[in-house]
């Protein structure tokens, strides 16, 4: 390997809005890292699924390319 082209690695830690925190052993930013998810709070990790309300989603989608409708045509 090339010498002086790596970047240099500190340790971090990072925050997740949970209020989960870890500690990085290789990073290349030092300091704090702020991040939105993690194991902690994953619904992978947990096993706790997050419902989402998508039905109004899909009839506001329907709605507004109603009119591209193939059996219409």
């Amino acid at each position: 390997m090339k010498k002086d082209i790596h970047p240099k690695t500190h340790k971090a830690k990072f925050v997740c809005q949970c209020g989960g925190e870890a500690e990085l052993l290789t990073s290349s930013k030092s300091d704090t890292l702020t991040v939105e998810i993690c194991s902690a709070c994953h619904p992978f990790y947990t096993g706790k699924q997050r419902f989402v309300d998508t039905a109004g989603r899909i009839d506001r989608f329907r709605k507004k390319y109603a009119k591209f409708d193939k059996n219409e045509a």
